[in-house]
């Protein structure tokens, strides 16, 4: 083989360095075997790498030269030490890989930074019962520091993931075989090492590996501790995990430059943030349903808050699907959210129930409607945003008298949802005057539409939130509802009682005296007392559950009642 210009101080700089690296040749030495040269010591480690440093320069200059005199064997035999050297390294490599990588963020022992280490130290108040849950927690108290011993982009938070020595020794074996043409085996080897420290950390955190499938077959109370459980996780693995992987191959990788760190890094954790991510996908594609609109939106004001975290992480144009998938995903809630709100309509709409209520009392459909739009007040500013056009009604243009009409010329200025929450009021009325028809006792009927509107306007009142959107011009319109009902219960329930203390058929006149008939005064009596029995029959079954209420009726049927009577 023919030498550069000094060809005794290249062949012993050659020969020297091929000493070296034959001597930790793993498949000749049962030493070799046993040790790894990164943990000997930092010297023999320079040595080794400045022999591979050796060996390439001496198979560049031969490359250069190309010298037909150059003997193949030569070539043959050096090839073979850059070989054996390769392989060396990518034991080396994967070693400190997996040395650094065992400890998770969950375990206290794992070698971050002291300060990194003390932000992520669990909380005296929790117990170590649950390690698993203390992990968490040590890891959101991680994701909501503002310490300023984390480098910080908008809510990311980037942790050590590994001793800064570690990071120098796989930063130099990376570098010199990305140089031999080892680049995939280098990507490949890192990707496998780090993935199995991300689903050490997934376990932790409670995701499991479930496929699309497997989710939509869960029943519907098994799903919503899990959302629970992704919410909390997602955050801390885009903000703290993900961010601090992609920190890691940034410093690993940052001299063979960012096509090859961002291709580490997705090898890394494409496969983790594509599970992560198929959960809340599941969930946006399952069939919707009322009972599960305020976990969707849960999953929707989760990931529309991790959306910049998202991007910020995943910016390269190599992880592209990764934003994508996160961005469809986002808009699939949000149309689950506004289907699940139009079957809600139908479902009030169509609520077949026919048994009138004991008493007139309160439907348990009004009670379920209440409470459902005080908790979509309560996600005001989410569905500010998904609700954007105003609720298809009206028997008034479609002709059908079986569906209920609104007015909205009188509601001009609200919001989209503000509307929607009128309209289910409205067609939530309609059904209840459906309902009412099937009381025998008219004056039933009439409590029944009282109790309901009366809870419906108490609802209203008790949620600022509510109040706020429903407005106060409708509520009096609510307000007014019930008392002409309340009003309407009177009359067919008294009216006929004090018709018979009428003077009106007591009174007799003739040419020797005058006066009150005690025969028909006696036979009024009679009548009264006959139908006082049957109305305090009927009215002993009726139930008003407000307190407030019952009393202003108990008050206003009596300064009707007692003066008649006297």
């Amino acid at each position: 083989m023919e030498l550069p210009e000094n060809p005794n101080k290249d062949s012993n700089g050659y020969e020297s360095a091929e000493k070296i690296i034959l001597r930790w040749d793993s498949t000749a030495s049962e030493d070799a075997r046993e040790k790894m040269i990164f943990e000997t010591n930092p010297h023999e480690a320079d040595l080794y790498l400045q022999a591979v440093d050796e060996i390439q320069r001496f198979l560049s200059h031969a490359s250069i030269s190309n010298n037909a005199a150059a003997s193949t064997d030569d070539q043959l035999k050096v090839n073979s030490t850059i070989q054996i050297a390769m392989a060396r390294l990518e034991d080396e490599f994967r070693n400190i890989l997996m040395t650094n990588s065992s400890a998770s963020l969950f375990d206290p022992s794992s070698s971050f930074s002291t300060s990194s280490h003390h932000e992520l130290e669990e909380d005296d108040t929790v117990s170590n019962e649950d390690s698993s849950h203390n992990g968490l927690l040590q890891l959101q108290h991680c994701e909501s520091s503002d310490s300023s011993t984390y480098r910080s982009t908008s809510s990311i938070r980037e942790v050590d993931l590994m001793p800064g020595e570690a990071i120098s020794d796989l930063q130099a074996i990376a570098t010199r075989m990305i140089s031999s043409g080892y680049l995939r085996e280098c990507i490949q080897m890192y990707g496998s090492v780090r993935k199995s420290a991300i689903d050490s950390s997934f376990r932790k955190l409670g995701i499991e590996k479930l496929s699309i499938g497997d989710i939509q077959r869960l029943e519907w109370e098994a799903l919503e501790s899990k959302i629970r459980r992704w919410i909390r996780a997602a955050k801390v693995c885009v903000r703290i995990l993900f961010a601090s992987e992609k920190k890691l191959c940034e410093l690993i990788f940052e001299c063979v430059g960012t096509d090859i760190d961002d291709a580490c890094f997705m090898e890394t954790v494409k496969g983790p943030a594509i599970q992560l991510f198929n959960f809340a996908e599941a969930i946006s594609i399952s069939r919707g349903s009322p009972e599960k609109l305020f976990k969707i939106l849960d999953l929707h004001d989760a990931l529309m808050d991790l959306l910049p975290d998202i991007e910020a992480v995943f910016v390269s144009k190599s992880s592209d699907s990764i934003r994508v998938q996160a961005a469809e995903i986002l808009s699939r809630l949000a149309e689950a959210a506004r289907g699940i709100l139009s079957e809600f309509e139908s479902v009030i709409l169509r609520e077949p129930s026919r048994v009138p209520v004991p008493g007139g009392a309160i439907h348990p459909l009004t009670r379920y409607v209440m409470n459902y739009i005080s908790l979509i007040s309560d996600y005001k500013q989410t569905l500010i945003e998904l609700i954007l056009s105003k609720p298809s009604t009206g028997s008034r243009y479609s002709g059908d008298q079986s569906t209920p009409d609104m007015e909205f010329a009188e509601l001009e200025g609200k919001t989209p949802l503000a509307l929607y929450l009128i309209w289910i009021i409205v067609v939530l009325q309609f059904n209840l005057e459906g309902k009412s028809k099937h009381y025998r006792d008219a004056s039933l009927a009439h409590l029944f539409i009282m109790n309901n509107v009366h809870y419906i306007v108490q609802k209203v009142k008790g949620s600022p939130e509510l109040r706020e959107m429903i407005g106060d011009d409708y509520l009096r319109k609510l307000t007014g509802k019930f008392r002409q009902a309340a009003t309407s219960y009177q009359r067919a329930t008294w009216v006929s009682v004090l018709y018979c203390l009428r003077d009106e058929g007591l009174h007799v006149s003739g040419s020797f005296s005058s006066g009150v008939s005690k025969s028909a005064l006696r036979e009024r009596f009679k009548t009264f007392n006959a139908m006082f029995e049957e109305v305090h029959r009927t009215q002993a079954t009726c139930l008003i559950a407000d307190t407030q209420l019952r009393e202003e009726l108990r008050i206003s049927i009596s300064e009707k009642l007692i003066p008649a009577y006297r």
